[in-house]
Formats: C-alpha cells, sequence, structure tokens
C-alpha cells in the first residue's frame, strides 16, 4: 500500500508539493527560533559568569553585605589555602581567585601632567599562571583589536570604548589612582599592552584587565583577593548542581562569627540572575508552545482541506469496493509520509541555517549602543545554538498536525452511512 500511495503522491503533485513546501518553512522557522532562543539564554548564563559571579562564587561574609561598593578592605584573606579547600570540596570545578576593583585612569605626558582621566572598573583576574585556564575561558586571543595580550605583571588590557576616550594606544602609559586593601592611597603605572572588545555593549565600556599580581602590587594584597570564581570544567551551567554546593557549603561555614568566613553564592544570585534562571525554561517553552499551537492549527487546516478536496477520488475508491476504513487508514499513513517529509526538510534547513549563524552571528550592537546601563552580560552579537532537541522538535509539529488534520477530516467520511457518503460524494 505504501508504495502505491509514494506513486500517487509523485503523480499528483498538487496534494504533496505544496503541502510539503508549506510543513518544511514552518518546521526551519521553529528551528531556527529554538536554536536563536538558545542562544540567548546560553549567552546570557556564560557572559554573566565571566563578567560577575562564575558559575559559583566565594567571597566573604562581609564582602558580601557590601558588595557594591568594591569594599577590598573586606577581602578575602589567606586565598591559596581557600582554593586548596575548595579543591577537595569539589574537584570537578575550575577555581580562580579575582580581584575587581574601581578608581581613576590617568594618562600623563611625558612631562608627567595629566592628560585625560576616567572612571575605570578593573579586573584583576589569574592568567599568567602556569595552570590558569583564564585566558581560554575568556578567549582574549580574539577580542584583541589592536596590540597584543600582557605577558607582565604590569601590563594591562584596555577597552576599546575606554582607550577611544583617553586616546589611548597599546604602548602608552597609563597611572592607576585609588586606595589599597587597607585604605592608603595607591598609584600604579601600567604599561597598555593592548586594546580588547568583549562585544558586550555598555558592560565593558569602562574596563580593565590586567593579571592578578598586578593588580595585588597595586592595591597591596597579597594572597588575598576580592572573590574566588568557580566555573564547571566544561563551562556547562547547571542551577541545580550549583544551588546544591551553595548550601552545602554554606552549611560547613555557618558556625562562626568570623566576618572574614568565606560564603558561597551561585550564579542565580547574582542581581536578577534568579528570575531569569528559573522562568528561563518556562519562557522558552510558553513561546514554542504558541508557535507550535498556532503552526498546528495552520496545518491542520491544511489537512482538511487536503481531505476535502479528494472527496472525487475518495468515492471512486469506495465505489469500486474499497472499505472506509482501507481509505481512511491510506489518508492518515499519507499525510504521515508528507509530514515526514516536510519535517525532515525543513529540519535539515533549519539546522544549517542555525550552524551558519552559530558561527557568522548576528550582530545587533546598535540596539546595544543605545542602552545606557544593564544589569545583564549581553553581548553584542548573538551566536544561535544548535542543541540536540532541534534534531527533532520540528518532527512535533510537522507530523503530528498534519496527521491530526487529516484524521479529522477522514472522520467526516468514516463516521457517515455509505449510502450518504455516495449522495455527498455525488458518484
Amino acid at each position: 500500500m505504501i508504495h502505491f500511495l509514494f506513486k500517487g503522491l509523485i503523480r499528483d503533485r498538487s496534494r504533496s508539493f505544496f503541502p510539503i513546501i508549506i510543513i518544511t518553512a514552518i518546521v526551519c522557522i521553529i528551528i531556527f527560533f529554538a536554536g536563536f532562543l538558545n542562544g540567548i539564554y546560553n549567552s546570557l548564563f556564560f557572559n554573566t559568569s565571566l563578567i560577575n559571579s562564575g558559575h559559583i562564587k566565594v567571597v566573604s561574609h562581609a564582602y558580601n553585605e557590601e558588595c557594591q561598593l568594591l569594599p577590598n578592605d573586606l577581602a578575602l584573606l589567606e586565598v591559596e589555602d581557600l582554593i586548596d579547600e575548595l579543591e577537595n570540596f569539589n574537584g570537578q570545578y575550575l577555581w580562580t581567585p579575582r580581584i575587581t576593583f574601581a578608581g581613576l585612569l590617568d594618562v600623563p605626558s611625558q612631562a608627567g601632567e595629566t592628560l585625560f582621566q576616567c572612571p575605570v572598573m578593573a579586573f584583576g583576574i589569574d592568567f599568567l599562571s602556569d595552570d590558569s585556564k583564564q585566558l581560554e575561558i575568556w578567549d582574549l586571543e580574539d577580542k584583541i583589536v589592536k596590540g597584543r595580550i600582557f605577558n607582565q605583571k604590569n601590563e594591562v588590557l584596555i577597552s576599546e570604548e575606554l582607550s577611544q576616550r583617553l586616546n589611548i594606544l597599546p604602548g602608552n602609559t597609563v597611572t592607576f589612582i585609588g586606595s589599597t586593601m587597607h585604605g592608603g592611597f595607591t598609584t600604579y603605572n601600567y604599561f597598555v599592552s593592548g586594546i580588547f572588545n568583549l562585544n558586550m555593549g555598555p558592560i565593558d565600556k569602562d574596563m580593565m584587565l590586567v593579571d592578578l599580581e598586578g593588580a595585588r602590587l597595586a592595591l597591596d594584597m597579597d594572597n588575598s583577593a576580592s572573590e574566588i570564581l568557580g566555573y564547571e570544567r566544561g563551562l556547562f551551567f547547571d542551577n541545580q548542581e550549583t544551588v546544591l554546593m551553595r548550601n552545602d557549603y554554606n552549611i560547613i561555614h555557618s558556625d562562626t562569627t568570623d566576618i572574614y568566613r568565606p560564603f558561597m553564592l551561585a550564579l542565580r544570585d547574582s542581581n536578577q540572575m534568579g528570575t531569569l534562571v528559573d522562568f528561563s525554561d518556562v519562557i522558552m517553552m510558553i513561546i514554542l508552545v504558541v508557535i507550535l499551537i498556532v503552526v498546528t492549527l495552520v496545518l491542520w487546516n491544511m489537512g482538511i482541506m487536503s481531505g476535502l478536496r479528494r472527496y472525487g477520488e475518495i468515492g471512486m475508491r469506495l465505489a469500486i469496493g474499497e472499505t472506509k476504513g482501507h481509505v481512511f487508514k491510506s489518508m492518515v499513513i499519507e499525510s504521515f509520509i508528507i509530514g515526514f517529509i516536510g519535517s525532515l526538510f525543513g529540519t535539515i534547513i533549519g539546522i544549517t541555517i542555525t550552524a551558519y549563524f552559530e558561527k557568522e552571528g548576528l550582530d545587533y550592537s546598535k540596539a546595544m549602543d543605545a542602552l545606557h546601563s544593564s544589569n545583564f552580560a549581553m553581548p553584542n552579537i548573538l551566536y544561535p545554538q544548535v542543541t540536540s532537541e532541534l534534531f527533532y522538535i520540528g518532527f512535533i509539529p510537522g507530523i503530528l498536525a498534519t496527521v491530526f488534520g487529516t484524521m479529522l477530516a477522514g472522520r467526516a467520511i468514516y463516521k457517515r452511512e455509505m449510502a450518504q457518503l455516495f449522495k455527498e460524494l455525488e458518484v
């Protein structure tokens, strides 16, 4: 029977070609949209973990209470011992210390006078130690627009927007003006090795990156750090795992009144990430369900119309002795074949398009430039992502809606008495 149906579909292209095109287009749109949403959420989670929180982080209890002020006088002490403890606590994570500090960046003339001056947000990150993975996690090689990555403690990277504002080029010397861990006044000269652009809109406009030891020299923070960030080694964010880890760790360190005791925070604790993490899957599901409902109605209607316009053919088949059940079964199988072929083509095309933009990206930097502030680390270039569900999600509406639409049309035929059916079919 299937061979007969295939021949019929090839012979009568009006009932196969157009439905396949419609299904292909709809499935393609669904897959690309799902990949687009995956790209938004995954980029947001990764960039927020990169800039703000890691997948999980440890700060002192006192620092957490005043974190908006960047109080490095309340920073973690004896960091090396604390990292050893964290590695024993969970060796599946990469633990790295970081110093977050702010101040003024001064561009001096050859005579030592100030040419330009601007506030700066700086990150002291463990880039240069032998076992550090931070260069790979930050992907700095691809983010450098001028100059090179630093290789000395007294070298820094300056964001592209900050370099333009201060008229800084690689090779220039800048002076950081701020306060030490102990509240003293500090000035420290850095050599600008390169200019970078993280493509994160307002997030990196005033940013300076320096090696951890270079920050410690400027701030007098030997063996101290603002925070210790933890990253899952595959850089895969698991909200449930981080929450359990946070709870277990904080229970261990809850039996002391020491204000410098370590306190663990999950990514969901950063800004309003908890709400976004909780509702990301729900939001994506709601959007996809709405799309699937609309698509189902379109394909359902198409299946009904396809069945109704074949009344003459159906009457002929009944007249030559086919049963209503056999006719109904053949219509369902035929619709399944059409839905499968359309879904297969749509999946292939949709994944191909998504994979292309996963590599090239979708640039919406102009929209991000309109933002003056942001709580989330959103990139200027969005990369849709091909995930495992994209290989099957399109088959759900593509096959089921088409089959159910045909079944609804066939149901009217199946339930009628034969005499009445012949009369309606004018046979």
